[in-house]
């Protein structure tokens, strides 16, 4: 008899799950008897309310004799099989037993009551599907960005013919320039200087958009701002798409300069995402869309005519706003984002001043800013930034005129040789540079800069094909790693707060060094020669990888990734 009341008091508190369902289910439809009915009114509340405390749906019957009843049944402690759950306090309370608001464990209710569903938590979003968004959407905006460019000696030509008056001041300039710097006065020349001209104004509306577009993102978040980055981008391609004159053409640059900041706000996005090894793939994949775009939108922009190219722009730029609107989360919880836009707006004018820019100011006064070793290794990495991009935009400018000068290549010779270099890049950084380990992109990086001094003396030194394609492919090799793992290097630095700021303020620079490396390359080329350039900034790609070298992670860094 003694055994069988243990045995009872052991199993009672502990109902099996279809009985307790079952009892659940007729109880709570007035099922449970002949004469018994549903309770309704206040009653229904009162059973509702100790529902949530734990105990058993009960019938209109069984209800009228419990006020006599405690709240709550006794059990004996040697009923209770404490192995079955232990409570931690560090879980969150619905989760904790015992606690008013949490949520009862099967058979934890006097009575045995069932579990009512757990609240339902919003999850952030898979970190692989945020990348293949920022990717896809990248690659469609790259693609209307880079018809233009195949495009662009017909379009000068285009208004040249019709004596538009702007166009005429603009080539009055450019042909000063040239007798400045000593360029042959060839049409071909003359028409890649006008293009780079263009492509420093543009580069320069980035340098002023990029760290304000990051800093609002910081405040609003990285959705909203991208959208309206893409909105602006439509809006420029449309300009040009209805328009016919230089006029409307410079606008729709300038609009599409200042709306570009959707590049930098890719790479917050990508920033944003939890483990190192996701910023690091993250970053390696946005470097792939850049190769993809510069190898396939210059082939489609050359297959059509210059009156179709601005609509199937516009077409792209439309589809990209389309799908990040349906596709695109929320990366930047609204807990994380920095205090105000007032402050994001005070940081950002730090970033107009080029000597603030390199030096991080704009982080540096943020909220929980990197101080000490980390400020300082963000700071000489921003600055290994620049000066890379600055020697190397220049000479990829001149390549241009070096293969036309010394090999006689044609628009169509030119566009193989840049599909050569692209498919090389998307191929490495697929293949290699998405695979480099968190830690590892600083060593990834001074091995491709490296690399750079011979790929650049073959190519300014080589007069047969044999050589110059040796060149450019260790040229695509060094340039598929170093941008995407210095983005991704960078990305790790700041509070989620400011990821927006940093960013875009590395992307300022890269502007700023894309405005001025080609103008200053140009310079030399016509001035020196070939060799001479190409000499010279082979041996400045030392500077770079010189401070690399100097550059020491802070300690604990690389355990905490």
């Amino acid at each position: 008899m003694g055994l069988w009341r243990v045995r009872r008091l052991r199993l009672d508190p502990f109902p099996p799950v279809s009985r307790c369902r079952t009892q659940y289910l007729a109880e709570s439809r007035g099922l449970g008897g002949p004469a018994e009915a549903p309770p309704s009114g206040r009653k229904r509340a009162r059973r509702a309310a100790h529902f949530r405390l734990g105990d058993a749906p009960t019938s209109g019957r069984a209800w009228r004799g419990r006020r006599a009843q405690p709240a709550r049944r006794s059990v004996p402690p040697s009923s209770i099989d404490l192995s079955l759950r232990s409570v931690d306090p560090a879980d969150p309370p619905h989760a904790q037993p015992g606690r008013i608001g949490a949520a009862p464990i099967m058979g934890w209710g006097a009575g045995g009551s069932c579990t009512p569903r757990p609240p339902i938590r919003q999850q952030p979003a898979p970190e692989t599907r945020v990348v293949a968004v920022v990717f896809l959407g990248l690659l469609l905006d790259l693609l209307a960005f880079t018809l233009l460019l195949p495009l662009l000696p017909a379009l000068l030509e285009r208004h040249g013919r019709v004596q538009d008056p702007l166009y005429g001041s603009w080539q009055r300039g450019v042909d000063w320039f040239a007798a400045a710097i000593g360029m042959p006065a060839e049409k071909r020349y003359n028409t890649v200087l006008f293009g780079g001209l263009i492509g420093s104004v543009f580069s320069l509306l980035q340098f002023l958009s990029a760290p304000l577009t990051g800093a609002v993102s910081d405040c609003l978040g990285r959705r909203p701002v991208l959208l309206l980055s893409l909105a602006g981008l439509v809006t420029s391609y449309g300009v040009w798409a209805a328009s016919k004159s230089f006029a409307a053409f410079l606008v729709s640059r300038i609009i599409g300069g200042i709306s570009k900041g959707n590049v930098s706000l890719s790479t917050a996005i990508v920033a944003d995402l939890g483990s190192s090894l996701a910023r690091s793939r993250g970053m390696a994949v946005i470097g792939v869309a850049f190769s993809l775009a510069f190898t396939l939108g210059p082939m489609l922009g050359a297959s059509l005519p210059v009156e179709t190219a601005p609509w199937l722009a516009l077409l792209f730029a439309v589809s990209d706003l389309l799908f990040i609107f349906c596709f695109l989360p929320e990366t930047l919880p609204p807990e994380k984002r920095a205090p105000s836009i007032t402050l994001g707006f005070r940081a950002a004018v730090d970033l107009l001043s080029p000597l603030a820019l390199l030096c991080f100011s704009a982080v540096a006064r943020g909220p929980d800013p990197p101080i000490g070793v980390r400020l300082g290794s963000l700071r000489l990495l921003g600055l290994v930034y620049f000066l890379y991009l600055f020697l190397f935009s220049g000479l990829e400018f001149t390549l241009s005129f070096l293969v036309h000068q010394r090999f006689q290549f044609s628009s169509l010779e030119q566009g193989k040789m840049f599909f050569f270099i692209g498919l090389t890049m998307a191929t490495i950084q697929g293949a290699y540079a998405r695979r480099i380990s968190p830690g590892g992109e600083i060593a990834a990086v001074k091995r491709a800069i490296v690399l750079l001094v011979p790929a650049f003396l073959l190519i300014g030194w080589g007069h047969t094909l044999p050589v110059l394609g040796l060149g450019l492919l260790l040229y695509s090799f060094a340039a598929a790693i170093v941008v995407p793992c210095l983005s991704s290097v960078v990305a790790g630095y700041g509070s989620p707060g400011q990821k927006g700021v940093v960013m875009g303020t590395l992307r300022s620079l890269g502007a700023l060094a894309r405005a001025l490396g080609p103008t200053v390359a140009a310079s030399v080329y016509w001035l020196a020669g070939a060799r001479v350039c190409y000499t010279v900034c082979a041996g400045l790609f030392l500077l770079p990888f010189s401070l690399l070298r100097k550059l020491r992670p802070p300690a604990g860094t690389l355990k905490a990734e």
